[in-house]
């Protein structure tokens, strides 16, 4: 059987420094256009955010041979903040706070879970990620207490949610959780 040849590294990025440059040609060229055909209406940012975070992502599962556990939280973190971007480029009407992101919250816990309940013996590596969405359902906690989110049932429900599925996954593997923590901050 015959396999493609398989791409070099230096052409490889080659490749991806010539897709960056197009994709940086076409956000110049939306912005122009938006300036000159609807000004009050700011489209290309909103088409400009999405081609950045494309490129995140993209660029973060090529260079990093991570687990699926950290594109979870990668996904949550840039998700959310291009909601946000998205919300405030619209007037900042609050949906991304009161409703996206405690939605983005809980599909990242169940996706979580799953991961745990698939493979739980292999926890230990995602141990960390879900330490990190769980300080990450922490935020709108603190909008909560600084009465800036107007929809507190769904944002308690997601933040209740992470921290019963940190909860459960300390219960199923603490022992290794444990020496996860001392590893990574080096105690």
């Amino acid at each position: 059987m015959i396999y493609p040849e398989k791409i070099k590294a230096k052409k490889s990025d080659q490749i991806i420094k010539i897709l960056i440059s197009i994709s940086i040609g076409i956000a110049l060229l939306l912005w122009l256009i938006n300036k000159l055909t609807t000004p009050t209406i700011p489209w290309a940012a909103l088409a400009n955010a999405g081609i950045l975070y494309s490129w995140v992502v993209v660029i973060y599962a090529i260079k990093r041979n991570v687990n699926i556990a950290g594109h979870v939280l990668l996904q949550l973190i840039a998700l959310s903040s291009l909601t946000v971007y998205i919300d405030y480029v619209l007037g900042m009407k609050g949906w991304s706070i009161n409703l996206s992101i405690p939605i983005m919250i809980i599909v990242a816990n169940l996706t979580m879970l799953v991961l745990t309940i698939v493979s739980y013996k292999k926890y230990i590596k995602y141990a960390m990620y879900q330490l990190g969405i769980v300080i990450f359902s922490m935020l709108p906690v603190v909008l909560v207490t600084e009465h800036m989110v107007e929809n507190k049932i769904l944002t308690m429900i997601a933040t209740g949610i992470s921290v019963l599925n940190f909860l459960l996954c300390l219960l199923l593997a603490a022992k290794d959780m444990k020496e996860a923590i001392f590893r990574k901050f080096h105690w």
